[in-house]
């Protein structure tokens, strides 16, 4: 097989790797972060009960969320028209790992795991980001702005959520609002395009509904 870095793959290949990639990632195989956890040096506040559940919860859903990330990434790039859009969405996709093993580290941190619905979450995001795709790039584009518009504004309510002491978990979703609120402009200049109140209004209501099963699951 050849395995030249200049092969170009097809989308049956980019599917395949799509499938391990979603049974890896939702499996709980913690992935490596490019960049350091934000959190850092910081000291771990004790959190006793019933905070320490709740904070876990949390991150579960933001954990969960990135694991809708990646997935929604996955479809996209693989039925993207334009390669430039396909690379823009794998670079995106990359930036999302380092959330995604930001979370997972902080649930460890707290001994906690991440949603055991997280196959589930993987499956039903990579097909929508492949749909989205397929309606082609300019919608697939405003499909990723509104996703991220509505990622950044459920972080920032996570942040008033924390408790005041839990200083780690702050600085993780400070860090992770800041990348999406980048990758929303991304698609923005772009070329996304506005999606119909409707189409934001559906994906509003099915986030609610993973946010509230991934905070107990």
């Amino acid at each position: 097989m050849d395995k030249s870095p200049d092969r170009q793959f097809s989308r049956l290949d980019r599917l395949i790797a799509a499938v391990d990639e979603g049974l890896r990632l939702s499996t709980g195989s913690a992935p490596h972060p490019g960049r350091e956890n934000p959190a850092g040096e910081t000291q771990a506040a004790t959190i006793e009960e019933p905070q320490r559940s709740h904070v876990a919860g949390l991150m579960r859903v933001n954990h969960a969320g990135e694991i809708c990330a990646q997935a929604l990434y996955a479809g996209q790039a693989m039925t993207a028209r334009n390669p430039e859009v396909a690379r823009e969405m794998q670079q995106a996709a990359d930036e999302e790992i380092d959330h995604l093993a930001w979370c997972a580290q902080r649930l460890e941190e707290l001994d906690d795991q991440p949603s055991r619905l997280n196959p589930l979450w993987y499956a039903g995001s990579f097909a929508i980001g492949a749909m989205a795709g397929l309606a082609g790039d300019r919608w697939s584009l405003g499909f990723l702005k509104e996703t991220e518009r509505q990622v950044e504004a459920h972080l920032e309510e996570h942040i008033d959520r924390l408790p005041e002491n839990d200083q780690r978990s702050r600085a993780i979703l400070d860090q992770m609002k800041e990348d999406e609120a980048r990758h929303a402009e991304m698609a923005h200049e772009a070329g996304g395009s506005d999606l119909p109140e409707v189409v934001r209004q559906a994906m509003a209501a099915t986030s609610k509904v993973m946010k509230a099963l991934a905070y107990r699951f």
